[in-house]
C-alpha cells in the first residue's frame, strides 16, 4: 500500500518548505497556493511537474551526498 505520509512527522513541514523554495527558484510562485492538505496547487499542470521533478532531483542529490559522507 502506498504511503502518503512521511515516516518522520517533522519531515512534512520541511517538504512543504522545499516545495515553496523550488517554486520560487523556478519563478512559478504566481497562481500557486497551499490547499488544506498542504499540496501546491497550480492552474498549469506542467509547472507542478517541474516543481515535483526538481524536488525529486534535490532529494536524490541530498541522499547521495549523505551516503558519500557516511562512507
Amino acid at each position: 500500500m502506498a504511503r502518503k505520509q512521511p515516516l518522520d512527522p517533522n519531515a512534512s513541514k520541511a517538504l512543504i518548505e522545499m516545495k515553496e523554495e523550488i517554486s520560487r527558484e523556478l519563478g512559478v510562485t504566481n497562481n500557486i497556493t497551499n490547499d488544506k492538505n498542504h499540496t501546491l496547487v497550480n492552474e498549469k499542470v506542467e509547472i507542478g511537474g517541474r516543481v515535483g521533478g526538481n524536488m525529486t532531483k534535490k532529494l536524490v542529490e541530498m541522499g547521495e551526498k549523505d551516503l558519500i559522507e557516511k562512507e
